[in-house]
């Protein structure tokens, strides 16, 4: 392939879970010889399948898919590492000719990459963290959002309140330096992107459609082994940020007999509808992503074609 400059061609697809990314993902990669990089801040770690949505080998159709299962669970993971980890992956693919296919619902991670974000090398304060662990373990973890959102609400839109590790980060960075996480973002930006990229987003007009989605996936998801999963995850003394993914938090009431299990699989459902709103309102804000309206199509098929049209006149494949 040649491009009119040596910017790195990329596509990426984003939007709420359960809205069909990882379908229309791997369909482009079949049509444009391409390969896949998952942005899910959860996927990246072992043993977690079910409760993320990894795709199955029979999902993926042949298409590689890169950072998925490569982290132990105990293991905390930055945008950061996001950041250079993808950057190396795309790098490798477009290495072999073929084109790097971003799909995933982690908003921070898709812009931080695409934008070429450099992150400042602020040490930690593990007295710090520690005193920020307590508030959130006594007092909640929206208490502690709350704090963030406070002191730095450009950085707070971006995450969710269950996303400790991050929420701990960015309080940090500012308790230490005195300036907000999203300053440090913001003037990194003057960075030019090595990537020539395209982003399209799946959402849907009537969001009930989206929650019934939502709701059969999670169905589909304890008839699959959720609750199995999620119990070997409970069962595990050091779960750190894996600990904090949906459908594993909302069952600890079942583990522990506080609550029916029929109970907890409805909380699932509500929390990640919740999630999905999260994510919806977070891509809407930003311009360049190039929105595809499933339920304005007939099938899926449409969406694709629709998909492949917006692929190729950006990147001029």
């Amino acid at each position: 392939m040649i491009y009119e400059d040596s910017r790195i061609p990329v596509a990426a697809i984003v939007g709420p879970t359960a809205s069909g990314k990882t379908a229309l993902g791997v369909e482009a990669a079949k049509y444009f010889g391409g390969e896949v990089v998952s942005a899910d801040s959860m996927q990246i770690y072992k043993g977690m399948d079910i409760a993320t949505a990894k795709p199955s080998e029979e999902e993926k159709q042949g298409i590689p898919h890169h950072l998925m299962g490569f982290l132990d669970r105990e293991c905390s993971f930055s945008v950061a590492d996001f950041v250079e980890l993808a950057g190396m992956k795309i790098r490798e693919i477009n290495g072999r000719g073929k084109l790097p296919i971003i799909v995933g619902g982690t908003g921070l991670y898709i812009s931080s990459l695409l934008d070429n974000i450099k992150f400042a090398e602020i040490k930690s304060d593990e007295n710090l963290r520690k005193s920020l662990e307590e508030v959130a373990r006594t007092e909640g973890n929206e208490k502690l959002f709350s704090r963030l959102e406070a002191v730095d609400p450009e950085t707070a839109a971006e995450l969710h309140p269950n996303n400790l590790v991050r929420v701990i980060r960015a309080i940090e960075v500012y308790e230490l330096t005195g300036k907000k996480l999203s300053q440090y973002k913001a003037e990194s930006r003057l960075s030019p992107s090595p990537y020539k990229s395209v982003i399209i987003g799946i959402g849907y007009n009537d969001r009930q459609k989206l929650y019934d989605r939502i709701n059969m996936r999670v169905d589909i998801m304890v008839q699959n082994g959720l609750v199995e999963e999620a119990k070997a995850v409970y069962n595990n003394s050091a779960m750190k940020t894996a600990a904090n993914a949906i459908g594993y938090k909302e069952l600890i009431p079942y583990f522990e007999n506080r609550a029916e299990l029929a109970v907890c699989i409805d909380k699932i459902k509500q929390e990640t509808r919740r999630y999905a709103k999260r994510q919806l309102t977070w891509f809407r804000k930003n311009a360049e992503i190039q929105w595809i309206i499933a339920d304005e199509f007939d099938n899926t098929q449409e969406i694709f074609a629709k998909c492949k049209k917006i692929i190729a006149k950006e990147l001029k494949l």
